[in-house]
């Protein structure tokens, strides 16, 4: 059976409340989308975890060649979670700043605490 309502009564004045403080979201669908690919959502993860890694480092983590770990870490990098620095021949990838820490521990804590609640 599919929850929904019995009757169709809309709220209209909330409606237009809400519908006029929507923001443009298409900058954070793009945001979802970078981290719905599993090999970057590891990626990120793994940059919870140290401040930062050289790309070598990350296809290790994700057991994968350097040229797919850069592939992932410039997508990161171009959809604004991460920043790289290059340091002579190595090249270090870090999260973009704390909003995407955050975004990933809390992704991380609520299908913790999933697995637990069965």
């Amino acid at each position: 059976m599919i929850d929904t309502c019995d009757e169709q009564i809309i709220h209209d004045s909330l409606v237009v409340e809400i519908q006029e403080e929507l923001p443009r979201v298409g900058d954070m669908v793009q945001l979802f989308k970078a981290l719905a690919d599993e090999t970057r959502l590891k990626i990120a993860f793994s940059l919870t975890l140290k401040q930062e890694l050289c790309v070598c480092d990350v296809g290790a983590i994700i057991g994968a060649s350097n040229a797919t770990a850069s592939h992932h870490l410039r997508y990161l990098k171009e959809n604004g979670l991460a920043h790289s620095e290059r340091r002579g021949k190595m090249v270090y990838y870090s999260l973009a700043d704390d909003h995407v820490l955050q975004l990933v521990k809390i992704a991380h804590e609520h299908t913790m605490e999933g697995e637990k609640n069965g």
